[in-house]
């Protein structure tokens, strides 16, 4: 679908140049006098803006077509968040999509360079949407985990202007990268349904208040099916399921938090 859209927009780019250089010629020909230049003019016009509307619903009839796949799965990298990382998942699900990519990294290297922030400090929490709370490494020492936001970050470290952050857009954004065979990260709980209102606690920290369970959890998306999502669970297996529409509201709840990469670089 990439290069068939890439192929007819740059088609239409080169349309649109002859069509300037086309109207420019006739409004400089004396001979047609100025109402069959403007005639001439309107007839052209008419004909490329008819072309270009074909092909653009060309275009979105076979995207249409793409987005209602009954069914994807993706073979990613399989990375167990332990030993090591018992508060690992989100780099480990960093790990497993930067592979995926063909970036030549592991969780430790990742858990090196994610920006961290200490678990409290002057009364107040870290926040993580600016950096790893507390300690990944270690489950007797207080910590907690590390939203979309790092993470975009150290990605586009490995993959510049390749990193795409879907946090805030639908469930649909998620299904489109599945489709053009892109895996996604995201910050769900362990449960991978919706947790009760008592799961959940504010945190106030130096930027401001923060929702968080301690019931947090990263996975790798890597496919779907009419009742079902698929996903690499660093505390799990690969590929496991979950019912599709308890997942997308426990992802929801978590702020529908998403992250991929795109194939080319966008600037």
């Amino acid at each position: 679908m990439h290069f068939f859209k890439t192929h007819w927009l740059a088609k239409f780019f080169i349309l649109d140049l002859i069509l300037a250089a086309t109207i420019a010629g006739l409004y400089y020909n004396d001979s047609l006098g100025e109402t069959g230049r403007q005639s001439l003019i309107r007839s052209v016009t008419a004909f490329f803006s008819s072309a270009e509307s074909d092909a653009k619903e060309v275009i979105r009839s076979t995207t249409n077509q793409k987005t209602a796949r009954a069914s994807v799965l993706i073979q990613a990298p399989q990375i167990q968040q332990n030993p090591g990382l018992p508060r690992g998942c989100e780099v480990t699900s960093l790990a497993m999509l930067l592979q995926q990519a063909g970036v030549k990294i592991n969780k430790m290297e990742l858990a090196t360079e994610i920006k961290k922030v200490p678990y409290e400090q002057n009364g107040r929490y870290g926040d993580p949407g600016e950096g790893f709370v507390g300690n990944m490494y270690r489950i007797s020492s207080p910590g907690y985990g590390v939203y979309h936001q790092p993470l975009v970050d150290l990605a586009g470290k490995y993959l510049p202007f390749r990193i795409a952050d879907l946090t805030g857009k639908s469930f649909s954004s998620i299904i489109d990268s599945l489709n053009d065979g892109r895996p996604v990260i995201v910050i769900t709980n362990v449960t991978f349904r919706p947790l009760p209102s008592s799961a959940f606690e504010t945190w106030h920290t130096a930027s401001g208040t923060v929702r968080i369970t301690r019931q947090e959890h990263a996975v790798l998306i890597t496919g779907y099916d009419r009742n079902h999502i698929y996903f690499n669970n660093p505390l799990g297996s690969k590929n496991e399921s979950a019912d599709k529409q308890s997942f997308i509201k426990a992802w929801e709840q978590m702020g529908s938090q998403a992250i991929t990469y795109t194939k080319f670089p966008s600037f």
